[in-house]
């Protein structure tokens, strides 16, 4: 929480450079303190919301909650100027506690998932709005905050985007992943807000584009308010996490977050096209897969995202229809639009390509995978492990409703999947347990499920029906 000493330990004009002194106690509620009907400028007057648990229990009849429509110090402006830049790296040094983090992409209309805007808030130095494109090195912040834990929502979906401009948490607080192991059913951040806090977020421009410059003022104010309450947010899931004997474990899948290296590239990304099911034999796969390259050749020289230069609808007609020239290109009902027909000689190329190709270019019908098949053909290809997976699934779903919390986040589906396809030489707990910490499970999941597990794996095998 903000206070105005702790604003003026952290240096000199700080609203100068867009990093918003605190001049007013926002809402605060510390560890075990009852919450305090308090109104941050902005807000509309009422009471503050209830303390709820998780959604979905009683107190959620409770007052309702107050809109939240200004950021407590007003809205800063947007840094562009590296001496802004130094200013604010000094402010939010010498602020205290953890930094609540945010970033703003443009998905659906550039390509890529660059930020084009970052906002930070921390006790002592307010809410900074800084614009990656004008400052795209952020490591002077890094450094400055490398003791900082930082508070994110959905942390994945931010965290790449904030590395490349050089900003890297070292310890991670999630909200969104805090309110899955909680059981919170709708665990966005304005749900999360109002169901936790008692406070209405504005979400009408999550999906703006975010590359728009100058960026318009009540984006700005959308932006500031994503991080206003951020800090207080964490501070209400930890007590809730401690109260509810998760906090260790959330704090495992914090740190899996920051240490889980980044997906390898796809092998053939193209097979992603939407509707690509309906496509029948592999010539016409070569047509989606040409088309797909082009699109995404000429996306990228544009800085556009691919569905805007021609969606994946098109894609799928071209291969299916597989036109030869113009006017049987501008006959099909995808490409009468002037944005798909804008590229139509590149899109007729691909096509030609893909009709050329000898019998060995043309991709296979299905790629083999590193997994089990799907689920719904195990019980032709291998009856036994079917019966593990239902077995498994079972334990699983019990367990996580004991424990109010997602199926997939007490253990990943596909470790499920993987250790009924392939289980070990004995369903021992020992033997289960090192399956599933192999496969990437975290110690409290292995501690949680390996001998429910393994119970029932060796129920199936004293049945006899293994």
């Amino acid at each position: 929480m903000s206070t105005a000493s702790e604003t003026e330990a952290a240096g000199e004009n700080t609203e100068e450079v867009g990093v918003s002194e605190t001049r007013a106690t926002g809402p605060e509620w510390g560890a075990g303190a009852e919450k305090t009907a308090v109104t941050p400028p902005g807000s509309v007057p009422g009471p503050a919301g209830p303390d709820p648990g998780p959604a979905g229990t009683e107190a959620d009849t409770g007052p309702p909650a107050v809109p939240l429509l200004e950021p407590r110090e007003g809205v800063p402006p947007v840094l562009t100027a590296p001496a802004d830049l130094e200013r604010v790296i000094a402010a939010f040094a010498a602020g205290t506690g953890p930094v609540a983090v945010d970033a703003e992409r443009a998905s659906g209309y550039r390509y890529g998932q660059r930020a084009y805007l970052i906002q930070l808030r921390r006790a002592g130095a307010g809410t900074a709005l800084i614009d990656p494109v004008a400052l795209p090195d952020l490591s002077g912040l890094d450094a400055a905050l490398a003791d900082a834990e930082m508070v994110l929502h959905a942390a994945n979906q931010d965290l790449p985007c904030l590395a490349e401009v050089g900003l890297v948490p070292r310890r991670l607080f999630d909200t969104e992943l805090a309110g899955r192991l909680l059981g919170y059913p709708r665990v966005g951040l304005g749900s999360m807000v109002e169901n936790v806090l008692g406070f209405v977020l504005e979400k009408g421009y999550s999906a703006a584009d975010w590359s728009t410059r100058p960026l318009p003022e009540d984006w700005l104010r959308y932006a500031a308010l994503d991080v206003e309450l951020l800090v207080e947010l964490r501070d209400a899931l930890r007590d809730e996490l401690e109260a509810a004997g998760k906090l260790e474990w959330a704090r495992e899948e914090f740190a899996a977050i920051l240490t889980t290296p980044p997906k390898p590239p796809r092998a053939d990304p193209w097979r992603r096209t939407s509707g690509i099911h309906r496509v029948r034999n592999r010539r016409a796969l070569a047509a989606v897969r040409e088309v797909w390259e082009a699109r995404d050749k000429i996306a990228q020289e544009r800085d556009l995202s691919p569905g805007r230069v021609l969606q994946d609808a098109a894609i799928i007609e071209l291969a299916q229809k597989s036109p030869k020239t113009p006017a049987e290109l501008q006959a099909l009902p995808t490409m009468r639009g002037r944005g798909a027909r804008r590229h139509q000689s590149a899109w007729l190329r691909a096509v030609a390509r893909a009709r050329e190709l000898g019998e060995r270019g043309l991709p296979e019908s299905n790629l083999p995978g590193d997994g089990p098949p799907p689920a719904h053909r195990w019980a032709d290809r291998d009856p036994e492990a079917a019966k593990r997976l239902t077995a498994a699934r079972a334990v699983v779903a019990a367990l996580a409703d004991e424990h109010s919390m997602p199926s997939e986040n007490l253990v990943q589906p596909d470790y499920v999947r993987r250790l009924a396809w392939t289980p070990p030489a004995e369903s021992s707990a020992s033997a289960i347990g090192a399956a599933l910490r192999e496969l990437g499970a975290r110690a409290w999941q292995v501690e949680l499920t390996a001998q429910p597990i393994a119970k029932a794996f060796l129920r199936l095998e004293s049945k006899g029906v293994l």
